[in-house]
């Protein structure tokens, strides 16, 4: 099922994959492993496939959910929709036929706008090609620091309607971040009882190489043991611009 989310850039979550492996700094911390462990022993059905201990958990094996698919199809009023906020659609143990199965719900539900945020921009560019691009479909990657910054070349290379970069647990400052064929630009600090701190000039360089190129630029939050500890204000005020939104 889906659930309204309280992430402040999207409306509900759907999760028709679950699990995942930690693959870069970005997901020391991971809220979803965390999470995931905690539905396993609460015994939630979606949540019984444990990882490799080494690189994901209790609970978060890589599944496919066929039954989940058809969610989208009965919700009856237009929705932003964050899809695989437990998992990341582009994992290798993710089969194309199922990732072909996800693009075409989304294709068949045009009322809806769907945000789908990957890791994997090497498994996404390359299967670009091999899907069906739905105009309300939105792709991002996660960007946490300089070293990440190839995932967007990648991103630049998919026929996606909107192409976004999640900047987030922003780890470091990303000098060398071009934005051509990038639509929105998320930041925001780590949150968590480990959570490791932001320095504002990262935010702040990144919102202006936004301002100069005339992408849309989101600050989520700054972070800290709780996602709203730090609140969510940039020089006095909030940072709240988003694409347009296709599908309203």
């Amino acid at each position: 099922m889906s659930s309204k989310s309280a992430i402040e850039w999207t409306e509900v979550t759907w999760n028709p994959t679950t699990g995942c492996d930690q693959v870069s700094a970005g997901c020391d911390n991971c809220y979803a492993l965390i999470l995931a462990k905690r539905l396993k022993a609460m015994g939630t059905p979606k949540y019984q496939n444990d990882g490799d201990p080494r690189t994901s958990g209790p609970g978060f094996g890589v599944t496919v959910h066929p039954d989940a698919l058809d969610l989208p199809r009965r919700w009856r009023t237009p929705r932003v929709v964050f899809v695989n906020s437990m998992s990341d659609l582009f994992h290798a143990r993710v089969p194309t036929a199922f990732v072909r199965d996800v693009f075409e719900v989304i294709a068949s539900t045009p009322q809806h706008t769907y945000q789908v945020l990957t890791k994997r921009s090497t498994r996404l560019r390359r299967l670009a090609d091999q899907l069906s691009w739905p105009a309300n479909l939105w792709i991002g990657v996660s960007v946490e620091n300089a070293s990440q910054l190839g995932r967007v070349d990648d991103l630049r290379d998919v026929p996606a309607a909107v192409r976004f970069l999640s900047c987030e647990p922003l780890l470091g400052p990303l000098d060398g971040l071009e934005l051509d064929g990038i639509d929105w630009v998320i930041t925001g600090g780590e949150s968590g009882p480990r959570a490791r701190p932001v320095d504002p000039a990262w935010v702040r360089g990144i919102r202006d190489r936004c301002q100069d190129a005339e992408v849309a630029f989101f600050h989520k939050q700054w972070g800290g043991r709780t996602p709203k500890a730090g609140g969510r204000e940039l020089d006095g005020r909030l940072w709240d611009e988003m694409p347009q939104l296709l599908a309203h």
